[in-house]
C-alpha cells in the first residue's frame, strides 16, 4: 500500500463514521476486552488483507511451490488459530521463495514466512512460537489499530485525502520498485511486540507446544543477528528485538507456563516435514550473500553468488529473478531478459517475474513484450495502478498515440499522482485531449 492509497483508506473509514461522534469509533479489543479507538471494521481488515496481501507476497516471490511444506505450516497455524482468541478470522499460513529472515501479518489473518526463516529452525515449537507471534499481531489488532491512528494524525494535518506525489518519470520507466504493501508492514512499537510475543506463547501452549520452543526462535533470532545480520534486516526493523523480550519469554516458560514443560518440542516431526526445504539450505545461503551485495550496489559479487546459488539450484524462481535484477542493474539487458525468461517458465503464472521481464523490455526499447508483460501482470494481479501508465507509455513510444491516451485518461481518471500523472496529463494537452 502506497502513502496516497493509504491516505485514501483513510478519508474513506473517516467518511464511513461521519455523524456519528467519536463514541462510535470505539470497539472492545478482542484480546484485552478494553475499549479501544478504532476507524476499521472487521470486514475492512479482511478486504484490506485481500487486496494486498497477494501483492507483497509476490514482492517475495510467491509461495514454494512444495505443497506439502505449505499444507503442514498451514497446518500448524491454523492449531493455533483455533485457540487464539478471534477463531473465525480467515487465517492462512504460507511459506514465501523469499530468502532474508522475516515472517509478517496482514489484518485479515494471512500470515506468512520466508525460506530464509525456516530454514533456520530446530523443532515445530519453534514454528508455532513464530506463527503464534504473528497471529497474536491479527488477534490484538496491531495493524488496524496503527492504520487507526495514523488516519487521526492526517485529519489532524488537514490532509486525510489529500493527493501525495510519486517518483520521477525516469524512476517509474527505469527502475524496479517494490511490488509490496510495505506501509502495512511498517515497525511494530515495543509495546506491540511484547504483546505479540506473550500471545504467541499463549496460543502454542494451549495447542500443545512447549513454551521454551519461544525461548529457542528468539536465542535463534540473535545468533544470526549476530552472524549474518544484513539478512535479518527486515525482520529487526518490523519487528524490534531486545534482551528484554528474550528474558520476558524464558521467565514466562519458567513461572506461567512451568506446567507445560514436558510438552514436545516436536524437533522429528519438523525435520521430517522440512527435509526437501533443509536441502536448499546452501542455495539460500549464497542468495542471501547476493542480496547482500545487491544492497551495497556491488553487482559483480551479487552476480557470482547468485551464479553459485544457481548452480546449486538452478530452476529457482527467485534466484533467476535476483539476477535479472541483478544484471539489469548493470545494463546487461540480454541476459536480464534471459534470466527474466526463465524465472516466468519456473514458476508459470507468478506475477513477479512477469513485471521484471516487462521491465526489461521497456529497458531494451522492446515495447510489444513489455505491454504484453505488464498486461499479464495486471490480470494476474489487478489494481496496481502503475501498471495502466506504464502500457501507455509503451503505445506512446510506438506512435499508437490514440491507445496511449486512452491509457493516460484511464490512470488519472482512476487516481494517478505525481509525475506520472503530470507527464500523463501533460501528453494529454499536448495531444489535444484535454484543454489548459
Amino acid at each position: 500500500m502506497n502513502r496516497r492509497e493509504f491516505l485514501w483508506l483513510g478519508a474513506r473509514t473517516v467518511a464511513a463514521f461521519s455523524g456519528l461522534g467519536l463514541v462510535a469509533a470505539c470497539a472492545r479489543n478482542p484480546v484485552t476486552g478494553q475499549s479501544q479507538f478504532m476507524l476499521m471494521s472487521e470486514q475492512d481488515e479482511v478486504q484490506i488483507d485481500r487486496q494486498y496481501a497477494p501483492r507483497q507476497h509476490s514482492n517475495d516471490y510467491g509461495p514454494v511451490r512444495d505443497q506439502a511444506l505449505n499444507q503442514y505450516v498451514d497446518s500448524v497455524g491454523q492449531a493455533l488459530a483455533r485457540r487464539s482468541h478471534r477463531p473465525e478470522m480467515p487465517y492462512s499460513f504460507e511459506v514465501l521463495n523469499a530468502t532474508y529472515v522475516n515472517a509478517y501479518a496482514f489484518p485479515g489473518g494471512s500470515i506468512a514466512c520466508t525460506r530464509g526463516i525456516l530454514v533456520g529452525l530446530s523443532n515445530e515449537a519453534e514454528l508455532a512460537a513464530l506463527l503464534g507471534h504473528e497471529a497474536g499481531h491479527v488477534n490484538a489488532r496491531h495493524t488496524a489499530a496503527r492504520m487507526s491512528q495514523g488516519t487521526i494524525t492526517q485529519l489532524l494535518l488537514g490532509g486525510a485525502g489529500a493527493a501525495v506525489g510519486g517518483g520521477a518519470l525516469g524512476q517509474v520507466v527505469s527502475g524496479l520498485g517494490s511490488l509490496g504493501a510495505s506501509a502495512m508492514l511498517a515497525s511494530y512499537s515495543r509495546d506491540d511486540e511484547r504483546q505479540a510475543d506473550a500471545l504467541g506463547q499463549e496460543y502454542m501452549v494451549r495447542a500443545g507446544y512447549n513454551p521454551w520452543g519461544e525461548v529457542q526462535l528468539m536465542e535463534f533470532l540473535v545468533a544470526q543477528q549476530k552472524a549474518r545480520p544484513s539478512a535479518l534486516e527486515t525482520l529487526f526493523a518490523t519487528h524490534p528485538m531486545s534482551e528484554e523480550r528474550l528474558n520476558d519469554a524464558r521467565e514466562r516458560a519458567q513461572t506461567q507456563y512451568a506446567a507445560a514443560r514436558d510438552l514436545p518440542l516436536l524437533e522429528a516431526r519438523f525435520m521430517d516435514n522440512t527435509a526437501a526445504l533443509r536441502r536448499q539450505a546452501g542455495t539460500i545461503r549464497a542468495l542471501q550473500d547476493g542480496e547482500k551485495y545487491m544492497g551495497k550496489k556491488n553487482y559483480r559479487e551479487a552476480a557470482a553468488a547468485f551464479d553459485a546459488a544457481l548452480a546449486k539450484a538452478p530452476d529457482d524462481y527467485a534466484g533467476l529473478l535476483m539476477m535479472a535484477k541483478c544484471q539489469a542493474a548493470m545494463e546487461r539487458w540480454s541476459e536480464a531478459g534471459r534470466y527474466a525468461a526463465a524465472a516466468k517458465q519456473a514458476y508459470p503464472g507468478e506475477p513477479q517475474a512477469l513485471y521484471v521481464e516487462g521491465y526489461v523490455a521497456l529497458a531494451a526499447k522492446r515495447y510489444d513484450q513489455a505491454y504484453d508483460d505488464f498486461a499479464a501482470f495486471d490480470k494476474a494481479l489487478p489494481g496496481n495502478l502503475i501498471m495502466t501508465f506504464l502500457r501507455g507509455y509503451c503505445r506512446e513510444q510506438q506512435d499508437r498515440t490514440g491507445e496511449a491516451a486512452a491509457l493516460y485518461r484511464r490512470y488519472l481518471e482512476a487516481g494517478g499522482q505525481g509525475k506520472p500523472a503530470q507527464y500523463a496529463y501533460a501528453r494529454l494537452v499536448q495531444w489535444g485531449y484535454i484543454r489548459r
